[in-house]
Formats: C-alpha cells, sequence, structure tokens
C-alpha cells in the first residue's frame, strides 16, 4: 500500500492542484498578536516564545518582496521549482492597519506566485480584509489560504493554552472564509497533556464538518522562555510516549476526511530552542512511524470519518 492510498498528502494534493510541485516562500513580518498586546492577554499562548513559532524566515529587515525573491531564488534553483506559495508565518498576519495589509498582499503579485498562505487567529478574520484578498484574487488569479490555529477542540484546554478564543470563533472564522471560496489550513496539537481521545477525535470530526481543505499536525514541543517550559521544569504536566503519540495521530486521521490534506504529520523546531522536541529522534523516524501502523492495520484516512451525512436510516 503506497503512502497516497493512506492519507491525502500535502505534496499530491498541489500537485492535484496546480499540476506540478510546488513550494513555499517563508516571509516574516514586524507584527504581533492581540494575545501579547493586551488587547486579550499578554505574553501569549504557553506554547509561543518571542519567534513567533517562525524558525525558518529570512532578516525581519529585508522588504516582503526581497524576501520573496531571496526564497524563491534559492528554492528554485535547488528543486528547480516554478510555482511558489507566499507564506507569512509569524504570529497573527492579519492583525495589522488595513493599509499595511494591502501594501504586503500586492507585493505578492508577481510571476510564479500561485497562492497566499496567511498565518493567523481565528478572532482576526476581518471582513474588510476579505473583500479585498476577494477582489486580489480575482483579479490575480492568486488563490488565498488562511492557516488558522485551533491547536484542539477542547475548550477546556484552550483556555489553559491561554489561547484567548474559544470554538465558536473558530467556526465562525472558517464560516467567513468559505464564504468567499478560500482555503483553509488548520493547525492542531496531538497530545496536549489535558485531551483525551475523545477530544482527539472531535477536533478531527470539527475540522472535517466545517469543510477544511487542509490540516497541520504538530506534536507538542516545548519551547524555551515559555510558561509551558515552567510547567514542563516544575513537573505540572505529564507528556505521552511517542507510541501514544502514534496511535492518536492515526485515530485523528481516520476521523478526518479523506479529502483534506495532511501538511505534515509531527511539529518540530530547532534543538537550541526547545527543552523537549519529539521524544530525542527525528521527525521523518515518527511519520515513518505512523505509516507504518496505518499500513500494518490497513486504516487510512477517512475510514471512520461517518458523520458527515448523519445517523444511518437503513
Amino acid at each position: 500500500m503506497s503512502k497516497e492510498t493512506l492519507y491525502l498528502s500535502y505534496s499530491e494534493y498541489l500537485r492535484n492542484n496546480y499540476g506540478e510541485k510546488v513550494y513555499k516562500l517563508p516571509v516574516k513580518l514586524n507584527l504581533t498578536c492581540p494575545n501579547r498586546d493586551n488587547n486579550i492577554s499578554v505574553g501569549g499562548c504557553i506554547f509561543c516564545n518571542e519567534k513567533g513559532g517562525s524558525f525558518e524566515n529570512l532578516d525581519i529587515s529585508l522588504t516582503v518582496k526581497e524576501q520573496i525573491l531571496k526564497n524563491k531564488e534559492y528554492i528554485g534553483n535547488k528543486y528547480n521549482a516554478k510555482k511558489f506559495i507566499v507564506y507569512f508565518q509569524n504570529f497573527s498576519n492579519t492583525y495589522m492597519d488595513f493599509e499595511k495589509f494591502k501594501k504586503i498582499i500586492n507585493e505578492c503579485n508577481m510571476e510564479d506566485i500561485v497562492a497566499i498562505d496567511i498565518s493567523t487567529r481565528p478572532d482576526c478574520i476581518y471582513d474588510i480584509q476579505l473583500e479585498y484578498l476577494e477582489n486580489f484574487s480575482n483579479e490575480t488569479n492568486i488563490d488565498i489560504i488562511f492557516e488558522l490555529g485551533l491547536q484542539t477542540a477542547n475548550y477546556h484546554t484552550l483556555k489553559i493554552l491561554n489561547r484567548g478564543h474559544g470554538i465558536s470563533e473558530f467556526v465562525l472564522a472558517c464560516k467567513k472564509i468559505k464564504e468567499r471560496n478560500f482555503k483553509i489550513c488548520t493547525h492542531v496539537i496531538i497530545g496536549l497533556p489535558w485531551d483525551n481521545e475523545l477530544d482527539i477525535i472531535e477536533t478531527a470530526k470539527l475540522i472535517s464538518v466545517l469543510d477544511n481543505d487542509e490540516v497541520k499536525i504538530h506534536s507538542l514541543y516545548i519551547p524555551k522562555n515559555t510558561k509551558l517550559e515552567k510547567m514542563y521544569e516544575n513537573k505540572e504536566i505529564e507528556l505521552i510516549t511517542l507510541d501514544k503519540y502514534v496511535e492518536y495521530v492515526v485515530l485523528f486521521l481516520r476521523y478526518l476526511k479523506k479529502d483534506i490534506a495532511i501538511q505534515r504529520l509531527v511539529g518540530r523546531m530547532p534543538k537550541e530552542d526547545s527543552v523537549f522536541c519529539n521524544w530525542g529522534t527525528s521527525w521523518w523516524k515518527i511519520r515513518d512511524k505512523i505509516e507504518n501502523t496505518l499500513e500494518e492495520n490497513n486504516f487510512r484516512q477517512g475510514d471512520l470519518c461517518n458523520h458527515l451525512d448523519g445517523i444511518s436510516i437503513i
């Protein structure tokens, strides 16, 4: 059984949409988050450090256009790539003045850019930006993708994580984004100490019923200089084992709609920035364990996703 029959890989999904392999070009902006600047809270989520989730970006002093061109030249030459997605990654990339937002989006309008991927919070989806993006997309034929940080469908866990939003904000964000025919990628963390199997299943089901297009699965790594690090050092939390992580990811995939692309099966971050990451093993070894578990048990993405058409009347 090939990987393509186990789950819908991101690379296959992009080839299906754009006819060939497509590469992301990360762009870093000088911005923050309402969960850090005292609009909602200070300090941000308990797992967020000063880098805001970006570890592979160029220097922030470069303009958006300069970052795109520099990354495009490097990645294009290395992989013979011809199509690209601009990826605004760090913090909340819609949380800014509207004129500034328009300027950075316009800088993405260049040859070989097929999509703009905007990472942000569910409570930072603004109608004025959506309307502008819809017009921009229609004029340029550049797709718009929103990456939303949900992490879990357990709203009690969201409170502990200091996310500053609940499930209703995520539902509303998905509704607004889909009304404009944009795409959605949702981030989830598998292995949160306060979640159980039912939370894993409900998260997969929620993402499925809201017609998400992509999902990015993270293991729970612990960045330095975060509240989560202090909780870990004080033994306030108990982390799941690698075997349990594999079990949970497989469970999540089985309840996830089969046409949702899987951007990744496990997160990663530099060793020097973390106190715990992936049980001290390589991310690709964990990916292989997940794929082997699926194959050995004849499991596949969506084989338990039977909740989208009601209960059988037969």
